[in-house]
């Protein structure tokens, strides 16, 4: 009887000891600034959220400084994990990682799954053909045609919502690519990153042809549960923060050209 009120005891004590280490609601954040880094995933090759300087090969763009500012305000390191897109939220869910900055769209397939902050960005997705291309002039013609997108991305989903068939890529660059070149008839992408693009490639022949109507909310998805809880309240501090002091539109700017964070 004894041994039993013994083990009885040892287990009550072991399942008071998990729930104080495994259940509260400050678990990730507490363990983020024990560690004192907080790890954030991010493509790295999607200009201007996130990519290499081609100067000094330094990993910068608007979703990097981000992600930096909530890094301080939380009062630890920001360390960058690059990902391709289709690894980035299978990394978050094995635990790899903290957060995905990564300008990811908000859908209800996504919030079913993870949390997500509040949104920091705004933007429209665009369709992109050759300059040449005279029959593709909306997204209803994207209808047995064939597109380029990063697999698993909501663009590659939306295209294939109007009917395409989607390959594929690793990168903005490689779909426009293929785009101009004729292996697919389309892409699709966020506004500001077409523009961008064309920026930096101005012999490029292509063009946009079409635009959502309404804006996508961009925010930053983290695991779901009670121990993200305080995390996410920190990153939702934070980014009231950019917007408060002007950060959020300054970086917006500096970056696109124009205020995408409202």
């Amino acid at each position: 009887m004894k041994k039993m009120i013994a083990l009885a005891l040892a287990m009550v004590l072991c399942l008071g000891l998990l729930a104080g280490c495994g259940g509260g609601s400050a678990d990730q954040l507490e363990q983020i600034k024990k560690n004192g880094k907080i790890t954030i995933a991010m493509e790295g090759t999607w200009s201007p959220w996130t990519y290499h300087d081609e100067t000094t090969g330094d990993l910068v763009g608007f979703d990097v400084e981000v992600g930096q500012y909530i890094a301080q305000y939380i009062g630890v390191e920001a360390e960058f994990t690059e990902i391709p897109w289709d690894g980035l939220f299978a990394g978050m869910d094995s635990g790899r990682y903290d957060l995905v900055i990564n300008g990811v769209d908000v859908t209800a397939d996504r919030a079913e799954k993870y949390d997500f902050s509040d949104p920091y960005a705004y933007i429209r997705t665009a369709l992109v053909v050759r300059s040449d291309n005279e029959d593709i002039t909306s997204f209803e013609d994207l209808a047995g045609r064939t597109t380029s997108n990063s697999i698993g991305s909501t663009y590659m989903e939306l295209a294939e919502q109007y009917g395409a068939t989607c390959e594929g890529v690793d990168s903005l660059g490689e779909t426009m690519q293929m785009v101009e070149s004729g292996r697919v008839e389309a892409t699709l992408n966020a506004e500001q990153s077409i523009l961008d693009y064309f920026n930096q490639h101005p012999e490029a022949e292509l063009k946009i042809v079409a635009y959502t109507p309404d804006a996508n909310e961009i925010a930053i998805p983290m695991r779901k549960g009670d121990d993200s809880a305080a995390l996410r309240q920190a990153v939702n501090e934070a980014i009231a923060a950019m917007r408060a002091d002007g950060t959020l539109s300054e970086l917006s700017i500096k970056y696109f050209g124009g205020d995408i964070t409202q």
